[in-house]
């Protein structure tokens, strides 16, 4: 079948996916679920080497893959090679996480794909970037955690360093190397080229920490774990209601009038331990223990409601389950479903952007290992005899 565009906003764009395992799948996914036409390269069913998240049946799988064509290509052999290469000459961007030096041992790297094809837009994931001392390691999310200083500020004070329950570095480095391909796709308006687009788990994680790298940077302030409270903004947090937790988040002297109001403590705003940022930063663990034994009178429910209508942030803590029963998360329409022919039915997460004119939605299951491989290779001009050869050969 051919492409189905999940959306009209970049249907005009081919987009070769030679990713494998998350932030390289995520970039592409990202297009894909805008519209573009997304080919994802594998090796063969008889020698495939590729983390396939669990297995192509797995959920992870299905929900990384979505809205992509899939075809298989040794490229290991000269002629698997060449498919690749007159197929890239058809695209507009091309996305790939090899280490940086297998690109040129293989001849698909950007300078050479470029005298064919100027526009390209050549996209390359890494762990630590294509140059400098630790370009050649194998990149993993935890370790980019770890690099990046996230886990160095994750966790209760004393406890050590804790990764979040998300692989975030490949996550974020994904999403950003989609950005770098969007941007380079407007540029090429102008400039009529393509170029060369890397990010890399390092460089994501040490981006998105932030203003803890101010505090660094600006302040010469070495940023210490806070566990479930904010390292500066005072009262902001977990805490514990009659029936479990929530978050309740004060910023600003106003904002601290009215959570001392609704919580009954309307003292506190002159209490010479709390009456300032400082004095409540010194004092935050008292303040923290007399919170929680006045919102220990009732239930997660009735605080929440108190406080926001208060305008003091305020908010459930809920389990994975708990969060798809939220009525604004299922007002958002975050869950999609999209019908697999080899899984049936399937509620998986949407895109968390709306554009009005040109929704995104899911309109193709994820593929099984190359299902659209022949369909793919006709489109290039391939001849059915010829098909019928390549496949002799294990070329796909």
């Amino acid at each position: 079948m051919p492409h189905q565009p999940a959306s009209a906003a970049l249907q005009r764009f081919r987009v070769i996916d030679l990713t494998q395992v998350r932030a390289g799948p995520t970039a592409c996914r990202q297009l894909a679920d805008w519209g573009a036409d997304v080919i994802q390269v594998q090796m063969p069913e008889h020698m495939r080497g590729d983390d396939t998240l669990g297995g192509q049946d797995g959920s992870d799988y299905q929900y990384t893959h979505r809205n992509k064509r899939s075809i298989t290509l040794n490229l290991k052999e000269p002629e698997g090679i060449e498919t690749l290469k007159k197929l890239i000459a058809t695209a507009d961007v091309v996305v790939e996480n090899f280490r940086p030096d297998v690109k040129f041992r293989l001849g698909i790297d950007y300078e050479t794909l470029a005298q064919d094809n100027p526009g390209l837009v050549y996209a390359s994931i890494s762990g630590f970037g294509q140059t400098g001392p630790l370009a050649q390691r194998p990149g993993f999310d935890q370790i980019a955690q770890g690099m990046g200083g996230l886990m160095s500020v994750t966790g209760l004070p004393g406890d050590g360093p804790v990764r979040v329950g998300i692989p975030i570095a490949d996550l974020c480095a994904g999403i950003f190397a989609a950005q770098g391909i969007l941007v380079a796709l407007l540029e090429r308006e102008q400039s009529g080229r393509g170029q060369w687009v890397h990010s890399s788990l390092l460089e994501a994680m040490v981006y998105m920490m932030d203003f803890q790298t101010a505090r660094v940077l600006a302040d010469d302030e070495v940023p210490q774990q806070a566990g479930n409270f904010h390292p500066t903004s005072i009262p902001t947090g977990v805490y514990k209601a009659r029936d479990g937790y929530m978050n309740i988040a004060v910023f600003g002297s106003k904002i601290w009038e009215r959570f001392c109001a609704i919580l009954g403590a309307p003292e506190w705003v002159t209490d010479s331990r709390y009456h300032d940022k400082a004095s409540r930063s010194v004092n935050r663990d008292a303040l923290n223990a007399e919170i929680n034994k006045r919102l220990a009178h009732e239930d997660r429910a009735y605080w929440v409601q108190q406080f926001n209508e208060g305008g003091v942030a305020c908010g459930m803590i809920n389990d994975m389950r708990e969060v798809f029963q939220e009525a604004q998360v299922q007002h958002l329409g975050m869950v999609k479903e999209v019908v697999s022919k080899w899984q049936g039915k399937q509620q998986l997460v949407g895109q968390p952007v709306q554009l009005e004119r040109t929704p995104s939605t899911i309109a193709r299951a994820t593929p099984r290992r190359g299902e659209h491989t022949e369909e793919v290779l006709a489109e290039l001009g391939v001849a059915s005899e010829e098909l019928q050869r390549l496949k002799a050969r294990g070329v796909y």
